[in-house]
């Protein structure tokens, strides 16, 4: 498959990621009185879910990892922790600069999974779906 349209297709699907993640914590932060530091690390898991999914069905379907679905998941998390420190640090800059984001959550998780997607792109395609699927 052409980088172009895994770039395309990844960012697809990381923007139905993202709307994921900010739902998820617009709606435990400003419904459930949440604190947002943890509602964050369960709205990017649940994320990080749907795009391991997204990228395994779509983006990399031409591509393999060689693992079970199971092994791959975790794999993906692992491989998506630096970018995942990189969107959380973002994050939390974000609310302790910004008072009122506190409010708006989605805002700041936005920003940090903005900067992130490069980061989780480049290690997406280079480690864990770097071999091509042969013909069956």
């Amino acid at each position: 498959m052409r980088l172009s349209r895994e770039i395309g297709l990844f960012a697809a699907g990381g923007v139905l990621g993202l709307l994921i993640d900010a739902g998820v914590v617009q709606l435990l932060v400003g419904w459930q009185h949440w604190n947002p530091y943890l509602a964050r690390v369960i709205s990017f898991l649940l994320a990080a879910t749907f795009t391991w999914w997204w990228n395994r069905r779509y983006t990399f379907a031409a591509r393999r990892s060689d693992r079970a679905a199971h092994a791959e998941w975790l794999h993906w998390l692992g491989l998506m922790s630096f970018g995942a420190v990189i969107n959380y640090g973002i994050y939390a800059l974000l609310l302790l600069n910004f008072a009122s984001l506190h409010r708006w959550p989605a805002i700041a998780a936005a920003g940090g999974s903005a900067v992130a997607a490069l980061v989780n792109f480049a290690t997406a395609r280079g480690m864990l779906f770097r071999g091509s699927k042969t013909p069956t």
